[in-house]
């Protein structure tokens, strides 16, 4: 997909915005997690930054659109194509990821939507349809029968967007929280025919 400003492909240089973004979207369950793998003293951002400059894996920039506004990440998209053939969820998995991936599990061949987020300030400005939109092309591109998004029962307004572009329910697990402070219950898989 060719991509015009303010869109673009993401660099190594938006790490830290990436990982900014995936703790919105993830509503602060990135951040938990990478303040336990930094431990005691650590930096849990390096940790987000890390994981955002790897070249591979679902949490990297190869895989992340950003929209700027005035020179600065404003949103982004963080999407791949699943397995057609989902792997069996190993027994190492930390609890707290089984009920994802038993939700990604269930929509094998489509167009996954890990993250779509804003800053703050940017939300309410139309962002997150148009990067679903984009979404939409990559999925098409990439020859994926539909497309796939997991959300948090207690994310309103985001359900009620992804809805609005097309995705409907089709199974929830129960979160694994640990002593990550939540609202939510559950976690929603929604899916887009293409």
């Amino acid at each position: 997909m060719q991509l015009t400003p303010p869109f673009r492909r993401a660099t190594p240089n938006d790490a830290q915005a990436l990982a900014e973004l995936v703790d919105f979207a993830s509503e602060g369950l990135a951040l938990y997690l990478w303040t336990k793998i930094a431990g005691p003293g650590g930096d849990p951002w390096a940790v987000g930054r890390e994981r955002a400059l790897r070249g591979v894996g679902s949490f990297s920039y190869r895989n992340a659109v950003v929209m700027e506004r005035e020179g600065r990440v404003a949103a982004g998209l963080i999407g791949y194509p699943l397995p057609d053939r989902p792997e069996p969820i190993p027994h190492t998995m930390p609890p707290m990821f089984v009920p994802l991936q038993e939700l990604e599990n269930l929509a094998p061949g489509t167009w996954y939507v890990n993250v779509l987020a804003a800053y703050p300030e940017h939300r309410g400005h139309g962002h997150a349809t148009t990067l679903l939109g984009v979404a939409d092309t990559l999925a098409a591109e990439a020859g994926n029968s539909g497309l796939s998004i997991i959300v948090s029962d207690a994310n309103v307004g985001a359900r009620r967007l992804y809805e609005r572009c097309g995705y409907r329910e089709v199974a929830r697990r129960a979160k694994i929280k640990e002593s990550w402070r939540n609202d939510g219950g559950a976690w929603v898989l929604l899916t887009k025919a293409r």
